[in-house]
């Protein structure tokens, strides 16, 4: 009879046992939540990187279908309406035509020489912990800062390997 009304008395966990369980998680959670912040953000990048060579084909198509680059992204995304053309030639989706691609934010300048592409993170830190610069050279540049790459940064591949080791 005792064993059996001890049994009774301890279904269950107490309540101090379910706190150290649940701080344990806690410290799991801390430990890992940075690493999963820092994969989320080179995926973002990566994807970024991606996408600006998606628009080097696109324009690449594009010059030769119209003879001229585009100035803006509208023109390589879907038509508003109809069949495409240089107003809207589908060479790249509606949410890159529109600007935005993941967590990054795309624009193109024309120039006389060609086009310029830059991509910025939504959210310096968040997204991304660098911005690129393209042109009609095809080289992607990046900078590990918030402000915008330019033409004299270092190219993705060269240099860049050193300085993800420094992140």
């Amino acid at each position: 009879m005792r064993n059996r009304i001890l049994r009774q008395s301890r279904r269950g966990f107490s309540l101090t046992e379910l706190l150290i369980v649940i701080a344990i998680i806690l410290i799991i959670v801390a430990a890992a939540l940075p690493r999963l912040t820092k994969a989320r953000m080179f995926a973002e990048e990566t994807a970024a990187i991606r996408a600006v060579s998606v628009i080097h084909t696109a324009q690449t198509q594009y010059y030769s279908q119209f003879g001229r680059y585009a100035t803006t992204l509208t023109e390589l995304g879907p038509p508003v309406s109809g069949a495409a053309g240089p107003s809207g030639a589908d060479l790249v989706d509606r949410e890159l035509g529109e600007g935005h691609k993941g967590g990054y934010l795309f624009a193109i300048q024309g120039n006389p020489q060609g086009y310029v592409v830059s991509a910025q993170p939504k959210q310096f830190g968040t997204n991304g912990s660098r911005t690129f610069y393209s042109d009609q050279t095809q080289i992607i540049r990046n900078r590990f800062t918030n402000e915008p790459a330019t033409v004299q940064d270092a190219e993705i591949g060269s240099s860049d390997k050193g300085d993800a080791n420094k992140k």
